[in-house]
């Protein structure tokens, strides 16, 4: 059994990392949803023109990791209070937004962004978006396990690092089996 959910996070190269870790997932694969271009380009996306949000899509097996769960790593990995950026990368190809893949998650995905925004973990409001699916394009080849093919990227060494850290603090019993 599979189902697939497609979020948003800020950099694809850090959410698509930590996504591939996790038991139970079976692909994660970064590219571009939301916008208005059809098979935009990393140039384009990251113009800001596209109206398109750097996201990973998600397919997993939920008889063993539920779409909750992921929701929970969803949204320790970034920051759903910032508006359109996730430290140093701004822009609107940065928002924090899920896009469900049907009606039984967008329900689950409602109820997870309302206990999130009710909690008192955040000095600021919960800015993360729920937004329709219209056509997820893949990214190009070489943004694919960036991090794993590039690890002397300085960007991969200061910030994906970091944040693959921070899920490791946590959330290492989710990973998958070695």
């Amino acid at each position: 059994m599979k189902d697939s959910i497609t979020l948003g996070a800020g950099c694809f190269w850090c959410v698509e990392n930590i996504f591939n870790r996790i038991n139970g997932v079976q692909s994660a694969i970064s590219g571009y949803a939301g916008g208005d271009n059809e098979n935009p380009t990393y140039e384009q996306v990251c113009s800001g023109a596209t109206n398109h949000a750097e996201v990973v899509q998600i397919t997993f097996d939920p008889e063993t990791i539920s779409l909750n769960t992921l929701l929970t790593v969803f949204f320790a990995i970034h920051d759903p209070t910032s508006l359109n950026r996730q430290g140093d990368d701004v822009g609107t190809q940065y928002r924090s937004a899920i896009m469900p893949h049907n009606e039984q998650q967008l329900a689950l995905v409602q109820q997870a962004l309302d206990n999130e925004a009710s909690s008192s973990k955040y000095d600021r409001p919960v800015v993360t978006t729920i937004e329709p699916l219209t056509q997820f394009y893949a990214a190009e080849d070489y943004h694919q396990e960036y991090y794993d093919n590039n690890p002397e990227n300085r960007y991969c060494q200061l910030v994906v690092a970091k944040k693959i850290q921070k899920f490791l603090a946590t959330y290492s019993h989710l990973l998958k089996p070695e």
